[in-house]
């Protein structure tokens, strides 16, 4: 029998667009969760060198003036590769990173998305994106088994930093796998001119070893509902926006950044804050069109939500983005570095001021 998305929904116990969305009690029934950890576990996906997405790779600010036909591809990726040193882990992606690519559209802009489920995939994937303004954001049209691909068209009709993710059946461990990212509809007017703009995304991953643990950690479906996580990660990798690992994006005193900021979760809000700095400006749940609050030190996302900020930096060093629930910083990974080169300012900060 051909594999259409009404048969994948029908194999995998999905009764209709309800259980789709997450919405039904049986969604995610005990036997698909014991199939889904089988397929995980004897699956053999390439392995790559990086999941964690550079934080610096987002789209141009859009200078038209009238709307477009924008061409998107999302690839949901499934490959092994490394939490930390020694750690490996198979990851869901979009496009084999994590979070998934920056989409950056304009309000009006229509979006022709093509998405392709490679045949080497063993599951099942989609993508809802809470800027479609359509049944399921898109989750039931882009419903594909591995191997195929389907497409969709949406209108952007409404402007802010939006979630986009997984949304089959088991979406939190598909979620939690990697599978979330921004999309951004910027405001007819466009956004105020920065010198930066930085990308990054929080989310959790459930194993069945003990963080640091070295082997291939499987994904642990019983200490997910309980919402106990082994990793608590920024883009994917512990600690791996920072000096030390993947490297960390730069700037100059006195330049000006803005940062999309996306908790994929799938259970845990984030207390967000800048060590050493604050947001200068914030947009709270990614709304760019209402004003934005100011000098805001630590800003809770939730899960399934994202922030708009920009920060300054009057003097070197580096600033530390963080997960202010700290024990996920310490133990758990989640940290990421911006770096400010430049002189010295003792007037503002003077960390020896007896020499």
């Amino acid at each position: 029998m051909p594999t259409t998305r009404r048969t994948v929904l029908q194999g995998i116990g999905v009764g209709g667009a309800a259980s789709l969305a997450g919405c039904s009690a049986d969604s995610a029934p005990q036997t698909n969760r014991r199939r889904t950890e089988k397929a995980t576990s004897k699956q053999q996906q390439k392995t790559v060198e990086r999941v964690a997405a550079d934080p610096t790779d987002i789209p141009d600010p859009i200078s038209r003036t009238e709307p477009k036909e924008v061409e998107v591809t999302l690839r949901p990726e499934e490959v092994t590769g490394e939490i930390e040193d020694g750690v490996t882990f198979t990851y869901m992606t979009y496009n084999g990173q994590v979070p998934g690519p920056f989409i950056r559209v304009r309000k009006g802009d229509t979006v022709n998305l093509t998405f392709e489920n490679p045949e080497e995939n063993a599951m099942p994937h989609n993508v809802d994106f809470h800027a479609v303004a359509g049944p399921g954001g898109g989750a039931e049209a882009t419903m594909t088994a591995p191997g195929e691909t389907a497409h969709l068209k949406f209108k952007a009709t409404y402007p802010g930093a939006y979630i986009y993710h997984c949304a089959v059946p088991n979406m939190d461990m598909h979620i939690s796998a990697g599978m979330f990212g921004i999309i951004l509809v910027e405001p007819e007017e466009g956004l105020p001119e920065v010198d930066h703009e930085f990308y990054f995304g929080q989310h959790e991953i459930y194993t069945d070893k003990r963080a640091g643990e070295e082997g291939h950690h499987e994904f642990s479906m019983g200490s997910m509902p309980r919402e106990d996580p082994t990793y608590v990660l920024l883009n994917g990798e512990k600690y791996g926006i920072t000096p030390d690992n993947r490297g960390s994006p730069t700037v100059q005193t006195g330049d000006t950044a803005r940062v999309y900021f996306v908790t994929g979760g799938p259970n845990l809000t984030s207390s967000f804050h800048p060590i050493g700095n604050v947001w200068e400006k914030l947009w709270p749940e990614g709304s760019l069109t209402t004003e934005p609050q100011t000098h805001i030190q630590t800003k809770q996302v939730a899960p399934g939500s994202t922030t708009v900020a920009t920060m300054n930096f009057p003097v070197p060093g580096a600033s530390k983005l963080v997960d202010h629930s700290l024990s996920r910083v310490m133990r758990k990974g989640c940290l990421a570095v911006i770096e400010a080169e430049g002189a010295e300012r003792p007037d503002i900060f003077d960390p020896d001021p007896d020499t």
